[in-house]
């Protein structure tokens, strides 16, 4: 359920939506939860950064970065340096939103696994959702490692099944086998009703991310894979404080990137 300042929102009286835009709409109105707002700027904030978190999504996938574990994950050196434990550490004198770009632009040169994947991905979604020197003062000291992340990226992880396109939600293996222990659970971004990105799963319906999950448990496992009560999102109405120039993201984005996730879908 969705509210605007304290009233429930009448989804006939949205302006024009793009077909992403529209799935998150009825993806919050959809939910036991009460969504409120402020105003309905607040609200077309949220679109838009959801929106992004899906583009992002995307362009990390198409990217050419691989699943890797951390002990053998690498970095493009030109602005990150590979720490001893996997991690990445921005170098000094580059700019954080050159780096974050870098990993959707130049992916081939990255490996890494898929809880940092989605703090990738979150940092890109709020990168295209403020100015640049706002991102650049806020992020300077960017450290990749898997849920590590930095405190102005404020994330909420809480108990339950209001998944809103745009959330990441956890997949869990309770019985991995230990030599693959890499895949004792795999984070995804939700992108549809029954449709998830992550990163070594690449877009796949629920099912599917468990099925693959099963074939990582130990022999003879009858314990299945299953999508955990849980829900991590950004602070949305935080992220919209960022802003010095009062930069308004985008919206009424295109819907190709809904076209493709349909697409890509009845292949999988």
């Amino acid at each position: 359920m969705i509210e605007i300042n304290g009233k429930p929102l009448d989804l006939s009286t949205l302006p024009a939506l793009s077909q992403v835009e529209q799935a998150i709409v009825q993806s919050l109105a959809a939910t036991d939860v009460v969504y409120s707002y402020q105003n309905p700027k607040e609200l077309s904030f949220e679109l838009a950064l959801r929106t992004n978190i899906l583009q992002a999504s995307v362009a990390l996938l198409q990217s050419g970065a691989r699943f890797e574990s951390f002990q053998k994950s690498y970095c493009n050196p030109r602005f990150w340096y590979r720490m001893p434990n996997g991690a990445f550490q921005l170098r000094q004198g580059v700019r954080p939103s050159s780096a974050i770009d870098d990993i959707f632009y130049n992916g081939q040169l990255y490996g890494f696994e898929c809880a940092t994947a989605i703090i990738m991905i979150f940092y890109k979604a709020v990168r295209e959702s403020i100015d640049q020197p706002s991102f650049d003062r806020l992020f300077q000291q960017l450290y990749l490692y898997s849920w590590e992340h930095d405190e102005d990226l404020q994330l909420e992880t809480r108990e339950g099944t209001d998944f809103v396109i745009g959330d990441c939600v956890y997949f869990n293996n309770p019985d991995f086998a230990p030599e693959n222990a890499v895949w004792r659970g795999e984070n995804a971004i939700k992108l549809d009703d029954d449709l998830y990105y992550g990163h070594g799963t690449a877009i796949a319906s629920s099912e599917q991310i468990i099925f693959h999950l099963n074939q990582q448990r130990r022999p003879g496992s009858t314990l299945s894979a299953y999508l955990l009560n849980q829900v991590t999102r950004l602070n949305f109405r935080f992220v919209r404080t960022f802003s010095d120039t009062g930069y308004s993201p985008r919206t009424g984005l295109d819907s190709a990137i809904f076209v493709e996730q349909q697409r890509l879908s009845r292949f999988m």
